[in-house]
Formats: C-alpha cells, sequence, structure tokens
C-alpha cells in the first residue's frame, strides 16, 4: 500500500524533471544545497530522483523511530502512509528542493535526542542533535530554529542540565564555524556568506497562491489534525513516561514549524516536509487508538481523495 501511493503520488513528478520552481532558496541557495544543485545540475532526472529517494529514506525513519521508542504502542506503518500523502499537498516540491535533506537531519536529530533519555551525567547526544540541525539548515536556513527543539528537550526530558545546553549550542554552532573556515581558506567573501545566510533567513519569499481545492483540502487536514491532537493530549496521562515526553517533543516541534511558517518572512509552503513529521504521528497515533473505525475510515478516504485531486488538478 505504501510503495503503490508512494509511485502513484510521484507519478507526475518524472514526467515534468525539467519544470523546477524559481523560489528564493533557488535563487539564493544555501552552501550545501548549492553544491546538491551543481552536482546535479546537468541531470534533470537526478532532481526527481534524489528528492523521492529521500522521501522514501524518510518513510523508512519515522517508522523506525517508533519502532525503537515505541512511543504509539504499537509497530504501525502508518506515520510513512501520512509523510508520503501530506507531500503530495504541494506537487510542486516534488522536486529537488534544500527542505528534504533538512528533513532527514532534523528526523536523526530528534532519534538522537531520545537516545539521551536514560544517560547518565552529561548525554553528548544533544550536541550530536545540534549538529545535525545545523548542517541541516546549511540546506534549508530556516531549519536553525529547530534548535530551540534541543534546549527544550533538555529541560523536559532531563533536568536543564547548563551543560548540556551549553554543548547544544556550540553543536548548532559547529556546522558554521566549520563553512566560515572553508570560506576563508578558499579565499571567499565572508561578507557573501553572511548576507546569504541573512538573506534566506529574512527576505521575504515568493508569494505563494493557493488554489481553492488546495484551501479546502487544508482546512479539511487542519480539522483532522485537531482532532488528532485533542485524542492525543486526552490520552497523555495514560502513556508511560518515555512516551508521554516522546510526544511532548514530537507537538513542539509542530508548534515550531508553525511559528516559523507564519511569522519568518523566507518561510514557505516548502515547510510542509518539516510539519508532516509531527503531523504524521499525531495522525496515525489518532487512527490507532480511536475505538468507533467507522468515522476514521471515511477521513482517512477523504484525506487520500483530497490528495488525488490535487495530484490531477495539477496535471491540468
Amino acid at each position: 500500500m505504501i510503495i503503490i501511493t508512494l509511485v502513484a503520488v510521484w507519478i507526475d513528478a518524472f514526467t515534468r524533471p525539467g519544470m523546477t520552481p524559481e523560489f528564493l532558496y533557488e535563487t539564493d541557495p544555501m552552501p550545501l544545497y548549492g553544491l546538491l544543485k551543481l552536482l546535479t545540475s546537468n541531470y534533470h532526472i537526478l532532481c526527481v530522483i534524489l528528492p523521492f529517494l529521500m522521501v522514501s529514506l524518510m518513510a523508512f525513519l519515522l517508522v523506525n523511530f517508533n519502532t525503537t521508542v515505541f512511543f504509539i504502542n504499537e509497530r504501525t506503518f502508518l506515520p510513512a502512509l501520512f509523510y508520503i500523502l501530506l507531500g503530495g499537498f504541494f506537487p510542486e516540491y516534488q522536486l529537488l528542493n534544500p527542505v528534504l535533506p533538512a528533513s532527514i537531519f532534523l528526523m536523526l536529530a530528534i532519534m538522537r535526542i531520545l537516545e539521551g533519555y536514560h544517560k547518565k551525567g552529561t548525554a553528548y547526544n544533544y550536541f550530536d542533535a545540534g549538529i545535525l540541525i545545523g548542517t541541516g539548515s546549511l540546506f534549508y536556513e530556516n531549519l536553525i530554529w529547530f534548535g530551540l527543539l534541543v534546549i527544550i528537550a533538555i529541560v523536559t526530558i532531563r533536568t536543564g542540565n547548563l551543560k548540556e545546553i551549553v554543548i547544544s549550542i556550540l553543536g548548532l554552532l559547529t556546522p558554521y564555524l566549520i563553512t566560515f573556515g572553508i570560506y576563508y581558506i578558499i579565499g571567499k567573501d565572508l561578507r557573501e556568506l553572511i548576507d546569504l545566510l541573512l538573506n534566506n533567513l529574512f527576505v521575504r519569499s515568493s508569494e505563494y497562491i493557493f488554489s481553492r481545492l488546495t484551501v479546502v483540502a487544508l482546512i479539511f487536514l487542519g480539522l483532522l489534525v485537531l482532532i488528532s491532537l485533542i485524542k492525543l493530549i486526552q490520552q497523555m496521562n495514560t502513556k508511560k513516561i518515555k512516551s508521554r515526553k516522546t510526544f511532548s517533543i514530537i507537538i513542539w516541534i509542530f508548534l515550531i514549524a508553525v511559528v516559523v511558517y507564519f511569522a519568518v518572512p523566507s518561510a514557505s509552503v516548502e515547510i510542509i516536509w518539516l510539519i508532516s513529521i509531527p503531523i504524521s504521528y499525531i495522525l496515525a497515533h489518532y487512527f490507532v487508538f480511536v475505538k468507533k473505525k467507522l468515522l476514521p475510515e471515511i477521513l482517512f478516504s477523504l484525506f487520500f481523495i483530497f490528495v488525488l485531486l490535487i495530484q490531477l488538478w495539477y496535471l491540468k
């Protein structure tokens, strides 16, 4: 089901590999994304194959994370399925873009954060998580705001260890120190790098024009997420401590992504690849534990139909 859905959602992308939308991150790319673009510039098919493989990897990581931590309390492939479907809401972003590699680094950072739950003494996992988020932000600069997640996690699932907060910030800065060092060694203008970072953070992105169908689909998705979130909060006290803390981190990811979208000028709907991570888990939890199955089946069918209609609409 997941494999068929993945191919169905992405099949149109393979028929238009040369159509690359001109977003802010395309005209003024971050260093690592600029390097990735340079490597794939002469191979248009790679601009579809690579993001397709990245989404496949993300689907695997989403399932693997729940299997390892077991916070949903059931082994399920639903997070992978929802992540794939959520990406289908915006077909324009089913091409090479910096948010997909950034989302992989964010997912790896989340996994490292939770690995520090039972660590005795100083947990250097948070230094690793900082490095992962910092590296991911060299693809997509707005990932840097998720550095707050590491500090929130230290306060939430640890005891607010000041040393761990300091090393997490150092981890976040390390990729930038290395980048500035490389620019200095090869003789590139450091001022240009600073301007690049500031542009990717504070220059307003091109306004995305929502179709009526997409607006209706997003309203439906918003209501579904709200219902699922309420259901999750109601059941939080019945879960084990580690599961509660894991879900609290997931909710924080969702909140940070929403704030970044509305408050940061350079952020646009490409952030769907980041916000889909917490939404996939929140929806999966709802559909696993809801008792009456008729309503969830109707909601899931509508969800699937909306994605299908958007894909068909984009073909016009």
